[in-house]
């Protein structure tokens, strides 16, 4: 991975978090809000993983947020 896309994965991975926990949801609780895998919240906010497009959909929709204030973050 590209040190620059990198930097936007891990940014993208704070904001998530910083959105969950505004929220009050622990990872596990996102995720079966999500309908995805218990340990994918946690890789996505360590940035150990790009996650696709229907994943952010699924979040969006889990934390009842339109999917663009995902990305309504600083990089």
């Amino acid at each position: 991975m590209k040190s620059k896309d990198h930097k936007y994965i891990k940014a993208f991975g704070k904001h998530l978090r910083k959105l969950r926990k505004e929220n009050n949801l622990s990872q596990e609780d996102l995720a079966n809000d999500a309908d995805i895998p218990i340990n994918q919240i946690g890789r996505i906010e360590r940035a150990e993983i790009n996650t696709t497009l229907s994943t952010m959909r699924a979040i969006s929709k889990a934390l009842n947020i339109h999917i663009t204030e995902l990305f309504d973050f600083d990089k």
